[in-house]
């Protein structure tokens, strides 16, 4: 069973913010982003609270921005999505997690270490350039759950 439903257009729309976020950072790192984008569907709490489709996750506005860059800036995004990407946004979909994305709910790319804490919330590691943090114990436990 996977991970969330999904549809057709889900995996195109997943795999597209993949690749603009991470496609640097090779299939590991895209793996990672789509960790993030499932997670904070699975999430429905704090900045998440009420997200119920991958279209609601990748053109969420916080702060009179959208939660992701790319979305915003990124010319990549908004090129079809390929085969090798919607593979991997597949497979986020269903089944994969992996750390230090497996419970994250944020990245960032700080052009210099990772901070130890964004926004009060812990590192859960890094991979190349990307920073990736988890929600703390008794913050949005139900990440750790879905």
């Amino acid at each position: 069973m996977p991970r969330v439903s999904y549809r057709s257009s889900d995996v195109d729309l997943m795999a597209r913010m993949m690749r603009a976020e991470a496609e640097g950072e090779g299939k590991q790192g895209m793996l990672y982003v789509g960790n993030v984008i499932v997670n904070r569907l699975v999430a429905n709490c704090t900045d998440f609270k009420g997200l119920r489709t991958i279209n609601q996750v990748i053109f969420q506005v916080q702060g009179g921005n959208f939660s992701f860059e790319a979305v915003q800036k990124g010319n990549v995004f908004y090129q079809r999505a390929r085969t090798s990407e919607r593979r991997l946004a597949k497979q986020n979909l269903d089944y994969w997690r992996d750390q230090p994305a497996k419970f994250a709910l944020w990245y960032f790319n700080p052009h210099a270490p990772c901070p130890p804490t964004w926004f009060g919330q812990p590192q859960s590691g890094q991979f190349k350039q990307h920073c990736f943090y988890e929600p703390k114990p008794g913050f949005c436990d139900s990440v750790y759950s879905g």
